[in-house]
């Protein structure tokens, strides 16, 4: 086997050379002086310079390319990178403004995003196993310390060290399940390996091996029952650190996923159908139920996540590729939703004026009266999440429902409309708690000139763009459109 490596076959990953030398020349700015505006603005500038190379490739609809058999950079790849160092972008000024406070050494947190970002970006576009399993591992390793990064909060340090066992466990069921399809197959491609799937459809090796491999996928997402890590871990991390692992993170690995089952053949075995069905139903139901009683913010917007993730898995189920579309359009929608309520959080919280953040409700109670305008961000997002009419939420999920009714798959249908009946009770209770009469002194409230700030703008673009693409949503559809799988032997 020939190891020679040119440039030309790496030019297809440029956007993510980028990232990764990034994260080097921040190291490197680190050990030779520490400032964080400094880190802070080189790592803002190398994201910035990756997401102006994926939007280059994609106006000029450069073609499908596959990079030494382990990646495939196709429009689907560069779309869900786009969103992975957008989404990224929001948690870098979000964590500016956050870590101003910090007393101990802020700079180190970028390094880590940083190589997470990396690690995400070659996620949605591997095609072979082992690019599968490094790649998510990179993303997730450095995901461990963001989260455990405000360590003298008792709960930043719980929510790391939860995320760091549940998520070892999660890989080491990722390993096994890839040992089994590789002693079955002898294959590690995707694609190559999918032949063999689909002549030995009642294989044990083949049906444990997907089984492990899809239960593993199924606990980064925090699809139910591998949901319990979420609520705490989203309550714990800091508020930056909670949007980066609902946003980049998530959709990351939602990337890679839908391009391992619709290359692998898994998707032929009628038993992967049934069990992705059953997340899916459970999902729905478990992430809008458990959300009811919540009364912290972060939790409930982590049991939604599991509820919407349910929802793009019906969508997987009820047709065949063909559903690609509407899932990209519920994706874009729910980055936007996320980073924008989250960058609500951020905005609101600081990790040494309490030690907790702006989480539960009590701490929004009546911020309509002090802070108006975040109070309007804020209700834009919960309506986006409840797909209420004039968000980009509700084009998304009229998209994901109409895809499932195309199929004439009406009782999952029925699931969708009913868990977004129930979610509607409990976002409409959030709304209601920031309308209500102002208490005398808030325990914790945003800076008065939030908006001039970096992450203050960041969150009123995201609401400005999930009301305009609400309203006038094909450019958020052709993107979706445009977005297609390949497979490139």
């Amino acid at each position: 086997m020939n190891f020679t490596i040119s440039f030309s076959q790496l030019l297809p990953l440029v956007p993510v050379m980028i990232v990764a030398l990034t994260t080097i020349i921040v190291m490197l700015l680190v050990s030779l002086k520490r400032h964080h505006d400094l880190a802070a603005t080189a790592s803002v500038l190398g994201l910035n310079i990756a997401a102006l190379w994926l939007v280059k490739d994609l106006y000029l609809k450069v073609p499908s390319a596959d990079v030494m058999g382990l990646f495939t950079v196709d429009s689907f790849a560069r779309v869900f990178m786009l969103m992975v160092v957008i989404a990224s972008l929001a948690c870098m000024t979000l964590s500016h403004a956050y870590l101003s406070k910090f007393k101990d050494n802020k700079e180190e947190l970028y390094i880590l995003l940083l190589a997470s970002v990396t690690g995400a970006m070659l996620m949605v576009s591997s095609t072979h196993y082992a690019s599968f399993f490094m790649s998510l591992e990179l993303m997730s390793i450095p995901v461990y310390g963001m989260l455990a990064y405000t360590y003298h909060r008792q709960r930043s340090l719980e929510s790391g060290i939860k995320y760091l066992v549940l998520s070892a466990t999660a890989s080491a069921m990722l390993l096994m399940g890839m040992a089994y399809l590789y002693a079955y197959t002898g294959e590690m491609s995707f694609a190559i390996s999918a032949m063999e799937i689909v002549k030995a459809l009642h294989e044990p090796l083949v049906v444990i091996g997907l089984g492990l491999t899809i239960f593993a996928v199924a606990f980064k997402l925090s699809l139910a029952p591998f949901h319990k890590w979420t609520a705490d871990v989203y309550q714990g991390a800091p508020a930056p650190m909670a949007t980066f692992l609902a946003s980049a993170a998530k959709v990351a690995t939602l990337g890679l996923f839908l391009r391992y089952v619709y290359t692998s053949g898994a998707l032929v075995l009628d038993g992967v159908m049934t069990v992705l069905t059953v997340i899916a139903i459970l999902s729905v139901f478990l992430g809008n139920l458990l959300a009811l009683n919540q009364n912290n913010l972060k939790r409930i917007l982590a049991y939604s996540s599991i509820a919407h993730f349910g929802y793009v898995l019906i969508a997987l189920v009820s047709t065949d590729i063909s559903a690609l579309a509407a899932i990209n359009t519920y994706i874009i929608s729910y980055v936007l939703t996320t980073i924008g309520a989250f960058g609500v959080i951020a905005l609101m919280s600081s990790p040494f004026n309490h030690e907790a953040e702006a989480e539960t409700l009590e701490d929004y109670r009546g911020l309509f009266w002090r802070r108006p305008v975040l109070t309007a961000t804020l209700t834009v997002m919960l309506l986006s999440l409840a797909g209420i009419p004039l968000t980009a939420g509700f084009v998304a999920k009229f998209m994901i429902v109409l895809q499932t009714v195309a199929v004439m798959n009406w009782w999952l249908a029925g699931v969708i409309i009913i868990g977004s009946g129930i979610g509607l009770y409990y976002y409409l209770r959030v709304l209601a708690v920031l309308y209500m009469a102002p208490i005398d002194k808030p325990n914790l409230d945003a800076e008065k000139h939030w908006g001039k700030t970096a992450g203050g703008i960041m969150v009123l673009v995201a609401a400005l763009l999930v009301l305009v693409l609400g309203v006038y949503p094909e450019p958020m559809l052709k993107v979706a459109e445009f977005a297609k799988i390949e497979v490139l032997q």
